[in-house]
């Protein structure tokens, strides 16, 4: 590239526009002015990036960056804006609060907001045993299903939510414990037995050993038809629901040495209004019951079944 030797003034004849006097491999350059409203945008951000620096934090520092003279922080705005909300949500949580939980239902649409509530609970709180879909897995029980070892109303769930199962940091947990036969019984023995247990589902053979076993080892607490009972916590042997396995092999064991599972109490870990939510949630999730627990316990003890 190089520069007109004799440094005129040329004007390409075509457009009328001058040349800037710059030659390469036989291309010169025109000077062709920008246009008006580039120029203008673009001094409009040149002012616009003045003024930000100014009213805004801008400047990065060593532990922090220029303030600006609004004083506005990005962290401010977010504390207002969660600030909002919260106090959005403590109107809601003040009706949760004031009403009782069997009235709950009656207003379906704190009922929803409480089940919104207790879901975003649930996956903080009990999604580790539980799983996300409340689905359980063997030892932890399954909460979309209607098999309820100490009832499933309303009541019944905030209750077992507030007090755990066999937490020891609440007097009032509910506690049952199945006493093991393993060093009771001989193998014969448990096999019948496991036999008779698993014929209520038509999945075992009943024999007159196991069958007399049972009725004086087992129907105090799971009752002759093996309904189970909500007083004594004892699960239901009638059904196709099974805590610890169906399997013969886990029956056996299940009555051998059997597991006892334990759940925290979270009235001293969780607010009552959050409990409140949790309980409608699991409620919610379909296997929830409308008849207090007490009422089941009673029917269960009188008929084996409610």
């Amino acid at each position: 590239m190089a520069n007109d030797p004799h440094n005129e003034t040329r004007v390409d004849q075509p457009t009328g526009t001058e040349f800037v006097g710059h030659e390469w491999d036989g291309i010169e350059e025109l000077n062709t002015p920008l246009p008006r409203w580039w120029l203008w945008t673009f001094y409009a951000t040149i002012v616009w990036a003045v003024v930000y620096v100014v009213l805004y934090p801008a400047w990065p520092l060593v532990n922090n960056a220029t303030q600006g003279v609004l004083g506005w922080t990005s962290r401010g705005q977010l504390a207002e804006e969660i600030s909002t909300a919260d106090m959005a949500r403590q109107g809601v949580r003040d009706q949760i609060a004031a009403i009782d939980i069997v009235k709950l239902p009656a207003n379906p649409e704190l009922m929803q907001r409480a089940v919104a509530g207790g879901a975003a609970a649930f996956k903080v709180n009990c999604v580790q045993c539980h799983g996300a879909g409340a689905a359980g897995s063997p030892g932890y029980p399954n909460l979309n299903d209607d098999d309820w070892i100490w009832g499933g109303d309303l009541e019944a769930i905030e209750f077992t939510l507030q007090h755990g199962i066999r937490w020891e940091g609440s007097a009032q947990t509910r506690f049952s414990l199945m006493p093991g036969f393993g060093e009771v019984f001989s193998d014969g023995q448990i096999n019948a037995l496991a036999g008779h247990v698993l014929s209520f589902t038509d999945r075992g053979q009943s024999s007159a050993t196991g069958a007399e076993l049972y009725d004086i080892n087992c129907v105090a607490c799971h009752q002759a038809n093996g309904s189970g009972n909500r007083t004594f916590g004892a699960p239901a042997l009638n059904d196709a629901i099974w805590l610890y396995g169906s399997s013969e092999a886990e029956v056996r064991q299940q009555i051998a040495v059997p597991n006892h599972g334990v759940m925290p109490g979270w009235k001293d870990r969780l607010d009552p209004v959050t409990i409140k939510m949790l309980a409608a949630y699991v409620h919610s999730l379909g296997g929830g019951e409308t008849l207090p627990a007490p009422e089941v316990a009673v029917l269960e003890e009188g008929n084996g079944q409610p």
